[in-house]
């Protein structure tokens, strides 16, 4: 389980009721005081080895705390009594760089053995996946998520790429009538066109905005623009519900900065408090239980 202070688009908010805060800053200041540096300076040799690693870690938070709270369950390999989320349809796409947590863990464990958790080593790369593009303020309330901080949170977008994959339907055959979406604006669907031909390589990348290695609002703007690359994400500005969030996001960076901070404090706290244990290796459960508890189909 998660217990350390940061905090990472989609619907069903409303599910989560609020839950009395059980989140704490400095919560290892004691048992590895370390342990925030450690991941801090991991993640700066990551980011200078693989820009686009910081993206992909900073994505982990959502991934992982979305779907039952903060567990790191989205780092556990197949085993064959249990089938893991990497290969998920929400996973497999848009996640990567887990052997980033993977050389994080292994410091921690050579400076504090079993005493770090794999959700917070999550939580703390998230977060210092964003603050090594720009440096946003940690904040202190806790609510329940709302469509603004969907829209807010959306804007993790704002760094990294998507591969063509994720779009080729969306540029080609939206409506399975031969037609590409009509949200997309001419000259920029144009670009993907030729960025990803039909029949072409689907494991091309391309940026998703403009601005695919700095953390700003040039997402929101793309956006407002019909230049957004996802259809998930340009449809929270053709959906009446988010756009004027988008709008005013385009507009206010700094409005945005401290929204995704937030929402990013507030997605961090989802289910949090329940029991849960240290992994020594986040890729496996620590007691796997008898392999013939599940068959594989």
């Amino acid at each position: 389980m998660s217990h350390n202070l940061f905090l990472l688009p989609l619907v069903f908010l409303a599910l989560f009721p609020v839950v009395e805060p059980r989140l704490r800053q400095r919560y290892y200041s004691e048992t590895c005081p370390n342990a925030e540096t450690i991941v801090t300076f991991m993640m700066q040799k990551a980011m200078i080895k693989d820009p686009r690693s910081g993206a992909s870690v900073m994505r982990f938070q959502f991934h992982d705390c979305f779907v039952n709270g903060c567990d790191a369950s989205l780092l556990l390999d197949d085993t064959p009594t249990m089938l893991g989320e990497k290969l998920s349809l929400s996973n497999i796409d848009s996640l990567r760089s887990y052997d980033v947590i993977d050389w994080i863990k292994g410091a921690l464990e050579r400076t504090c053995p079993m005493t770090v958790s794999c959700a917070d080593i999550i939580i703390m790369a998230s977060r210092d996946a964003v603050v090594l593009v720009d440096l946003l303020k940690i904040l202190f309330l806790i609510f329940s998520l709302s469509v603004q901080d969907l829209v807010a949170l959306s804007g993790s977008h704002s760094i990294g790429n998507a591969r063509c994959f994720s779009i080729v339907h969306r540029i080609y055959n939206q409506s399975d009538d031969g037609k590409p979406d009509p949200s997309i604006e001419p000259g920029f669907l144009k670009k993907l066109q030729e960025l990803c031909p039909l029949g072409g390589d689907e494991n091309v990348i391309g940026d998703l905005d403009f601005t695919p290695k700095t953390f700003d609002n040039e997402y929101f703007k793309d956006l407002v623009n019909g230049k957004g690359f996802l259809n998930s994400d340009e449809t929270l500005f053709t959906n009446p519900q988010t756009r004027e969030y988008v709008q005013r996001y385009s507009e206010d960076q700094s409005s945005f900065f401290k929204d995704f901070v937030e929402g990013m404090k507030k997605l961090g706290d989802l289910q949090s408090g329940r029991p849960g244990e240290i992994r020594k290796n986040c890729r496996v459960v620590n007691n796997p239980p008898p392999v013939n508890l599940m068959v594989r189909k």
